[in-house]
């Protein structure tokens, strides 16, 4: 969920965006939620999605369904896709709009209930859980949550300039460092926009 998100869609040309993420984000401002995937986060997303094929993507924090929409634009029709989002209403809308996408599902709670859907072959973290469980920052385990050759993709991160990396506060993220010095991952960084980054860490087969 990028800060800020949804009004950096306003000044796109509507026909750089696919449709269902336009409709995705018509939700978001409809009841005031500001925090849709940046578009070039969203770019990146499709291009990862597009080579998943016969697998299945995990995504926590759907908000409106933004960044599912993105992946669903490129997305094999084989490839599966499970999001959960905390907020009732949030989900509710998501839901609404993948309807009738039968590969989607858009599930309502904890983000940490996504791993009961894993492994995955993409696993996006856009929100993370508010409490320990198995998609907790201090025991994500990849070998639990990714198939072998999985991508995890962590988005909304201040760009690294120094090391241990640091979050937009200023405190060292404490799971970013854990994904670089991870053995069974190979972890790199990604600039999307100015001020933000993505962390991709693909699980070693």
């Amino acid at each position: 969920m990028t800060h800020e998100g949804t009004r950096r869609y306003a000044d796109l040309d509507p026909g750089e965006v696919p449709p269902l993420v336009l409709a995705a984000v018509d939700r978001a401002r409809e009841i005031g939620f500001d925090l849709c995937v940046h578009p070039a986060t969203g770019r990146l997303l499709a291009a990862l999605a597009s080579g998943v094929g016969d697998g299945i993507i995990g995504e926590t924090g759907t908000g409106t369904g933004a960044g599912v929409a993105w992946m669903l634009s490129t997305a094999s029709p084989q490839t599966r896709i499970v999001s959960i989002e905390i907020d009732e209403q949030r989900a509710n809308a998501a839901a609404e709009l993948f309807a009738d996408r039968p590969t989607v599902t858009i599930l309502h709670g904890e983000a940490n209930e996504l791993a009961d859907h894993g492994p995955f072959d993409l696993l996006v973290i856009d929100s993370g859980p508010h409490e320990g469980g198995p998609l907790h920052r201090a025991v994500l385990d990849p070998a639990q949550v990714l198939r072998p050759n999985g991508v995890l993709f962590k988005d909304d991160l201040w760009p690294m300039d120094r090391w241990p990396p640091r979050d937009f506060h200023g405190e060292v993220d404490e799971l970013r460092v854990r994904l670089f010095e991870h053995p069974d991952l190979l972890t790199t960084e990604v600039t999307v926009a100015d001020g933000f980054a993505v962390q991709l860490a693909r699980r070693r087969p």
